[in-house]
């Protein structure tokens, strides 16, 4: 070998011995909501540079809010699948029918009030009965939100009687049969759609959590906030933060270590927590601009639990027509629930 062609060899190694030394990883993740919300303000973001102090900048996390890398809520779970997106937050709940087995945790009242309570139960769920549906990504985080509140223009609920002929938005094919089965008039659309829809008169409200509500100018475009009685949620909602299965299975041991310890049941909880805190602040600010801040008496949640649980029957009967054993997914989403139930 030529001595300027050994150069260039031993130039080339180095170059190559150097870079894979550094081993620098940027992932780009995205969701769909505003970075001052309380899953990108508690959970995201800290996550995010969790990740980066515990590499030591090997890693570097991205978060794209408003769908910034593109596409639609809807199909964030194929862009991370295609590798168009490292990254980012699922709701499985906005492509109808295609994970069936998910909408367990969000039947009427069947989490706590508890956002990290109900996340433990949906990551325990989810190892049983998800892992095969999310086969195509990297699975970090399965959690859920805290309790569904019904926003709406005008005065508080008061009786079951009051959701008749109202227009409200609903997140899910859960939460919507259920405002169908209380006499509302449902309307399925992701969260971003949903103060246009208010300020057009598209809807007269909609159920979403206390978090949200500031992001979304509740505190303007609707009046009244109620919540059911007692510790359990009227609707929840589930979520995965998931990453390009490839992208992770690329990355080398070490960096994937990494992320392995900011995965599974912690990371579940603390996205859980994440809403939690997230509500308490919603609330607050919902209260101090004046709306009307609104519980149920026990005697209407009974009655609107009761119609819940009819459809939680129906449920479990168009789950047995699809081949499934609806009454075991609901029992094992309740076993779930009890068995995170923190004293």
């Amino acid at each position: 070998m030529h001595l300027k062609e050994y150069a260039a060899c031993a130039a080339a190694i180095s170059m190559f011995a150097t870079a894979g030394f550094a081993q620098e990883v940027t992932l780009r993740f995205q969701h769909f909501v505003s970075p001052a919300s309380a899953n990108p303000t508690y959970f995201m973001q800290p996550w995010a540079d969790a990740i980066e102090e515990q590499s030591n900048g090997r890693i570097k996390v991205e978060l794209y809010p408003f769908m910034q890398l593109g596409g639609s809520a809807p199909n964030q779970f194929d862009l991370i699948r295609d590798g168009a997106i490292d990254g980012g937050w699922v709701i499985p709940a906005y492509q109808p029918n295609r994970f069936p087995e998910a909408e367990a945790l969000e039947l009427p009242f069947m989490t706590s009030k508890s956002g990290e309570e109900a996340s433990a139960a949906a990551w325990d769920y989810t190892q049983t009965y998800l892992m095969d549906d999310f086969a195509d990504v990297h699975v970090i985080a399965a959690h859920m939100h805290g309790p569904g509140i019904v926003h709406k223009r005008g005065p508080a609920i008061e009786t079951l009687e009051d959701f008749e002929g109202l227009k409200l938005r609903g997140p899910s094919r859960p939460a919507t049969m259920l405002l169908e089965a209380l006499g509302a008039t449902p309307i399925g659309m992701p969260v971003p759609q949903f103060p246009e829809a208010l300020s057009k008169g598209v809807v007269d409200g909609g159920v979403i959590t206390w978090e949200m509500s500031p992001s979304l100018k509740l505190d303007e475009l609707t009046d009244s906030h109620t919540d059911v009685a007692g510790d359990q949620a009227l609707y929840n909602l589930y979520f995965i933060w998931a990453m390009n299965k490839d992208v992770y299975e690329g990355m080398p041991d070490d960096l994937r270590a990494i992320i392995d310890a900011n995965s599974g049941m912690m990371a579940s909880m603390w996205a859980g927590r994440a809403h939690d805190t997230g509500d308490a602040v919603g609330r607050d600010l919902m209260a101090a601009a004046g709306n009307e801040i609104a519980t149920l008496s026990e005697a209407e949640t009974a009655r609107i639990a009761a119609v819940g649980a009819e459809v939680t029957q129906a449920w479990i009967a168009e789950m047995n027509d699809k081949g499934f054993d609806g009454a075991a997914l609901v029992a094992a989403a309740q076993a779930a629930v009890a068995d995170n139930l923190m004293q």
